[in-house]
């Protein structure tokens, strides 16, 4: 199979909600259960509905902020999009994917009106350089993700670093991927580039209950530069932050809440 997921179907309803019911494969596998999706696939199909849900010329999307309800179940699943807050400058948009008659995630977007605001536009995260030096992800994490994707470097410790992602897959089968919608599918996976807890280690898990994206600009490319830091703190909590880099730069930024706890 060369794509993350299967469209099995998908309904309009007279609210003008939209339904979609998929399936995952094997590329979907998460790291930490076998049985379950990654959530950087599943935030890739998530962004995939997003985007495409009603768009408008005059609008993209700004902001995705999304919950992590518990297991992201492997096999059929559903995703139901609907308008929050309808609006002339501003929307919000909210995916909601579930299974087995359970919330997994919910997903809230922004969309922005566009506007020319070269005169006035500036930045103060700065390009990093690419990097051709292959590194093994699956020496770390297991799944059928982390084997999906190809990821290098020239600069990483535990606890900060630099990595760049790729990976050929279509998002969803027979429908070509948005460079938006693969660089979304990939971010989630900054959680473990510079883990400061080695995976070898059993004894500690740090999954995160959310990830919240910022984007000044829509990415370009295939290729997803991850500039992350991950902290945690004495109580349980840590936090993983990483700057967002496509080949043209900096787009954006993303956070994930971690909750640290010992087996």
């Amino acid at each position: 199979m060369s794509s993350y997921y299967q469209l099995i179907d998908r309904q309009e309803h007279t609210d003008g909600s939209i339904i979609a019911r998929y399936t995952s494969t094997i590329h979907a596998q998460g790291a930490w259960n076998e049985h379950e999706q990654h959530m950087a696939p599943a935030t890739g199909i998530i962004a995939h509905e997003l985007y495409n849900f009603s768009p408008r010329s005059d609008m993209r999307i700004g902001r995705i902020s999304l919950d992590i309800f518990g297991l992201i179940h492997a096999g059929e699943f559903e995703i139901t999009t609907r308008t929050i807050r309808a609006g002339r400058t501003i929307e919000l948009i909210e995916s909601v994917m579930s299974a087995k008659g359970k919330t997994s995630i919910t997903a809230r977007a922004w969309r922005m009106q566009t506007s020319d605001t070269r005169a006035v536009a500036g930045l103060e995260d700065t390009a990093i350089t690419s990097s051709d030096n292959r590194w093994s992800m699956d020496v770390q994490w297991a799944g059928g993700f982390i084997r999906s994707i190809q990821a290098y470097t020239d600069d990483r410790r535990a606890g900060k670093g630099v990595v760049w992602l790729t990976n050929d897959l279509e998002m969803v089968e027979g429908v070509p991927t948005s460079d938006f919608v693969r660089l979304m599918g990939m971010i989630d996976a900054a959680n473990g580039i510079v883990p400061r807890i080695e995976q070898q280690t059993i004894e500690w898990l740090f999954p995160n209950l959310d990830l919240q994206i910022h984007l000044h600009r829509l990415p370009v490319g295939k290729r997803l530069g991850l500039q992350t830091v991950q902290q945690i703190g004495a109580d349980g909590i840590g936090l993983t932050s990483s700057i967002l880099h496509d080949e043209l730069g900096p787009f954006g930024r993303s956070e994930q809440i971690l909750t640290v706890r010992q087996l």
